[in-house]
């Protein structure tokens, strides 16, 4: 069922996706971190953390009705 945006956009879902994107940030932050003090297991392990917090914030647009698709060439 397609929705329109305005329905879908309020104060309520912007902060829950802003929320999402600051923990995807952090995330990042942490990742990047491991990778410049060259540490394997942290980098292993803090890459597993953005990426989680990517899905998390993508299966919430999902949820929400929003898909993503490639901008066209």
């Amino acid at each position: 069922m397609r929705v329109a945006l305005e329905e879908v956009v309020n104060e309520h879902f912007l902060a829950r996706y802003r929320a999402l994107l600051d923990a995807e940030d952090a995330a990042f932050d942490e990742l990047q971190h491991a990778y410049e003090d060259g540490d394997r297991e942290h980098f292993r392990a803090d890459l597993d953390a953005w990426r989680n917090a990517a899905e998390r914030r993508l299966a919430y647009l999902r949820r929400a009705g929003l898909e993503l698709t490639a901008a066209p060439a």
